[in-house]
């Protein structure tokens, strides 16, 4: 049995994306458990939509939050294909018009699959830097 090796946490760009994400998924998910009412009734979405979101929000900010402490590229090329994931969902959403939200509400279904692209592209970036650099 291999046993497993873990990317050092040292400064650099990858452990800083994944606690990035975290942080902000983690704060995202909260304000949809905590605000759903309001929210929802800014961006003319179902509040019970935000809530639901927020909880899956806040399971994958915490599991993202221990891959940053621990990254190992298994873990990290789940959580990039996680947000590769979410970016396809929220595209789907906007194209299939499931809701018909207000102007706020479209304009954040538009930014958060680019918010969420970019936390995977330097994820990417990051894995693959360390792959550069001989780390496993």
């Amino acid at each position: 049995m291999k046993a497993i090796t873990y990317i050092p946490t040292g400064a650099g760009l990858l452990p800083a994306a994944l606690k990035l994400d975290a942080v902000v998924t983690g704060a995202n998910g909260a304000a949809y458990l905590a605000l759903g009412g309001p929210l929802g009734d800014l961006l003319d979405v179902p509040a019970s939509t935000l809530r639901v979101l927020g909880a899956l929000l806040l399971v994958f900010a915490i599991g993202v939050s221990a891959v940053a402490a621990r990254p190992h590229r298994a873990a990290v090329s789940a959580v990039i294909g996680a947000n590769e994931l979410w970016v396809a969902a929220s595209i789907v959403v906007l194209i299939a018009d499931t809701w018909t939200p207000s102007t706020a509400g479209a304009v954040w279904t538009a930014m958060q699959p680019a918010t969420v692209a970019a936390f995977a592209v330097l994820q990417l970036i990051g894995l693959r830097r360390t792959r550069a650099a001989g780390l496993s």
